[in-house]
């Protein structure tokens, strides 16, 4: 299961990021200081980190930079009310992975998360070593390769991670806008041609006839669904 630390001063908030988390199947540790954080940080395997920036004894500046004094590779995300660049630039230089402010949303948050945990791998299930057969259509999303009938179809990486969300949500309809945020994240969304374009392309090599889909289907006003 991946663990995921919060340090945060704030109550409420500690409370509240850890039910979603855990209610998102993450196994979660809190600290409500600075000193605590980076005791549990240092002596803890976890696979993220959120430390609040503003916290009693040290701030999430001084734990993110004195964990990677260490030689801790712990991902983390600073979370703060601060929105001045060269407060990010600050947590960025100190060896942050990513910097978030608050007020933010869960779905931001957990875009985030996911986006960090799938570049680490902390994410990939033990099923994306397999062969998925999606259509006429072959894929092994750990080794991203792609084939039909033995013989290698060339997909981007978008692409890859497109088959890759619909087939984990399988006979699901995904919203449009979630797709968009966990393929392209929230700082950049690209229009809804560019997405049509994508699935328009995925239909080519996944459909027997791209032009009547059986298996990438559009659900009008909504978004998608993979049918498997």
């Amino acid at each position: 299961m991946i663990k995921i630390l919060i340090a945060e001063d704030e109550l409420p908030m500690l409370q509240g990021l850890k039910d979603n988390l855990e209610y998102e199947g993450y196994e979660v540790e809190t600290a409500t200081n600075g000193t605590e954080g980076l005791k549990k940080l240092m002596t803890n395997r976890f696979h993220l980190a959120l430390l609040d920036v503003m916290m009693p004894e040290l701030s999430g500046f001084d734990v993110c930079k004195e964990a990677r004094t260490k030689g801790n590779k712990t991902p983390i995300i600073m979370l703060t009310a601060k929105a001045e660049e060269i407060d990010k630039v600050l947590g960025l230089e100190f060896g942050a992975d990513d910097y978030i402010t608050k007020p933010f949303s869960l779905r931001e948050l957990l875009a985030r998360i996911r986006a960090i945990l799938r570049r680490t791998g902390a994410d990939i299930p033990a099923s994306d070593n397999q062969v998925h057969q999606i259509g006429k259509l072959q894929v092994n999303f750990s080794a991203y390769t792609a084939s039909i009938d033995g013989v290698e179809v060339k997909l981007s990486y978008k692409e890859f991670e497109i088959l890759r969300y619909l087939c984990t949500h399988k006979n699901e309809t995904v919203d449009r806008d979630e797709l968009l945020d966990e393929i392209w994240g929230t700082d950049y969304q690209p229009t809804s041609r560019t997405i049509d374009n994508f699935i328009l392309k995925l239909r080519q090599k996944t459909e027997t006839d791209p032009n009547d889909p059986k298996i990438i289907l559009t659900v009008h006003g909504i978004g998608y669904k993979m049918v498997l």
